[in-house]
C-alpha cells in the first residue's frame, strides 16, 4: 500500500512539472529570464559592442556618420553638448564604445560612450531620444607611504619599486626648486606619504602627498603640505616653515644632459672660434617642452642670430633669462606677454647655429651674465607668524601619520613571513 502511494505521488509530481503553469527548475527560470548587464548606468544586455579610438583627423561629425547616425541626428546630438562636453576637445587615441542594437536586420547606434580620462566618460544617446550627459566611475583614495633608494634615476627607481610611476613627478614638482633631479647620486633616497587614487582595485593616480623626505648628497630636504590662511594657498615648506618654493626653477625643461657649461672660453661646435659661452646647454629631444623659470613679462620673442629662434624674459629689476635655439614657440606668446612660473614658452630645437637639439638657457643678473648652474634664488613667502603654531602642529601630526603607516606595514610584512613559515 505504502508503495503504491509513494508510486502515486510520483506521478502526480511528474505530471504538475510537464504540465503548463507546473513548477520550473530555478536553472529553466534563469534561461528564460536574460541577465541585465549594465554599464555606464545602461543596460547593454541586447546590445552589440564595438571598441575604437579617435584617429587623426576624425572629429565628432565624421565619426557618428562612420557609425551610421544620420547627419540631422548628428547635429542635434552636437546642440545637445552644449554646457556638457566641449566636442572640440576630443583627443586622438582616446577610446570610444559603441553600442548597437541587435534582433533587426538594421541594426543602429544606441549610445556612444567616450572616454574622457580613466575616470571620465561622455555618454552620447539616441536609442529612445537624443541625450548627452557625463558619467564618473567611482574613485576611492588610500593613504600610503613609500620609499625609493635611488640606484639610477628618480623615475626609473620609482618604477622598479612598484610605485606608481606618477609619484615621480609629484616629488619633482615639490623640490623643483631645491633639488637637481639630474644631479641624484647612488644612495640618495626619500620617503613619501600620499595618497592612491583607485577605480576598484587598481591604481589610477596619485592624490595629495602630505608630507615628503629626501635625503640628497649628504642633506635632508623635508617637506610639509600646509594650507596658509593668510596667504590663502597651500605650498610645501621645510621643518622651520620655509617656502620651499623658490623665486625661480632649478631647470626650464626635462632634460636629457648638460651638454656644455658656463664658460668665458668654449670653442664653438659650428665656428670652431673660441668665444664666451655665458649660459648652460641642456640637451633634449626636439620638441621637449620649455617652461619659464619664474614669473615675468617677455621682452623678446623671435630671430636672433645664431641663437635662432629665442625668447627672452624680464622678471625683475634685477634678473633677465632667456631661451635659445628653440623649434616653436607656445601658442598666443607674444612680446610683452606676462607669464608665470612654470608657464610653457616655447620647444626645444636647433635653429641658428646648433649642431642638434638642446637649449642654450642664460640668465642676467643687473645687467651681467651668471651661470644657471650656481644662481641662488630667493624663496617666497613663509608660513606667516600668526598661522606658525598651527603648522609646527601640523608637522608633528605629519611625523605620528608616517611613523604609524610604517609600524602597519611592518606588521603587516611579519605576518606575511610568519603566513609562509606555516
Amino acid at each position: 500500500m505504502r508503495r503504491l502511494l509513494l508510486l502515486g505521488t510520483s506521478i502526480i509530481l511528474f505530471l504538475s512539472c510537464s504540465e503548463p503553469g507546473g513548477n520550473v527548475s530555478q536553472s529553466e527560470k534563469n534561461d528564460e529570464i536574460p541577465e541585465t548587464v549594465t554599464e555606464f548606468g545602461i543596460d547593454v544586455s541586447e546590445l552589440r559592442l564595438e571598441e575604437g579610438v579617435i584617429k587623426k583627423g576624425e572629429f565628432f561629425n565624421n565619426l557618428l556618420m562612420s557609425l551610421g547616425v544620420k547627419s540631422d541626428e548628428v547635429f542635434r546630438l552636437a546642440q545637445s553638448c552644449k554646457g556638457i562636453f566641449d566636442l572640440k576637445k576630443l583627443k586622438v587615441g582616446n577610446s570610444y564604445k559603441a553600442y548597437f542594437t541587435t534582433g533587426t536586420e538594421n541594426q543602429e547606434l544606441a549610445h556612444l560612450v567616450y572616454q574622457v580620462n580613466r575616470a571620465s566618460y561622455v555618454i552620447f544617446s539616441l536609442k529612445d531620444s537624443i541625450l548627452v550627459r557625463t558619467f564618473e566611475k567611482e574613485l576611492t583614495t588610500r593613504t600610503k607611504i613609500g620609499e625609493v633608494k635611488i640606484t639610477n634615476s628618480l623615475w626609473e627607481d620609482v618604477s622598479r619599486s612598484g610605485i606608481n610611476i606618477g609619484l615621480a613627478s609629484r616629488v619633482e614638482d615639490i623640490y623643483a626648486w631645491s633639488i637637481d633631479f639630474f644631479g641624484l647620486q647612488r644612495g640618495d633616497w626619500f620617503k613619501v606619504v600620499y595618497d592612491e587614487v583607485y577605480i576598484g582595485d587598481e591604481v589610477v593616480d596619485i592624490g595629495t602627498v602630505y608630507s615628503a623626505e629626501f635625503f640628497h648628497a649628504g642633506k635632508r630636504y623635508e617637506a610639509y603640505r600646509f594650507f596658509d590662511s593668510d596667504s590663502s594657498s597651500v605650498q610645501y615648506y621645510n621643518e622651520k616653515g620655509e617656502n620651499l618654493k623658490k623665486a625661480f626653477l632649478k631647470a626650464p625643461l626635462k632634460f636629457t644632459r648638460i651638454s656644455s657649461g658656463f664658460s668665458y672660453s668654449r670653442r664653438h661646435p659650428v665656428t670652431r672660434t673660441v668665444k664666451p659661452h655665458t649660459g648652460v646647454d641642456y640637451a633634449a629631444p626636439k620638441g621637449t617642452k620649455v617652461h619659464t623659470i619664474g614669473d615675468g613679462v617677455v621682452i623678446q620673442r623671435g630671430w636672433s642670430g645664431g641663437g635662432g629662434n629665442t625668447v627672452k624674459i624680464k622678471h625683475n629689476a634685477t634678473y633677465t633669462s632667456a631661451y635659445l635655439h628653440l623649434s616653436g614657440y607656445a601658442s598666443g606668446l607674444r612680446v610683452g606677454s606676462r607669464v608665470r612660473q612654470g608657464d610653457l614658452i616655447g620647444y626645444v630645437g636647433s635653429t641658428g647655429l646648433s649642431t642638434g637639439p638642446h637649449l642654450d638657457f642664460r640668465i642676467w643678473k643687473n645687467g651681467v651674465a651668471i651661470n644657471p648652474l650656481k644662481m641662488e634664488s630667493p624663496p617666497a613667502k613663509e608660513v606667516s607668524k600668526s598661522n606658525i603654531d598651527s603648522f609646527r602642529a601640523a608637522v608633528k601630526e605629519a611625523h605620528f601619520i608616517s611613523d604609524s603607516l610604517l609600524s602597519v606595514r611592518y606588521l603587516d610584512t611579519l605576518i606575511n613571513k610568519l603566513s609562509i613559515r606555516q
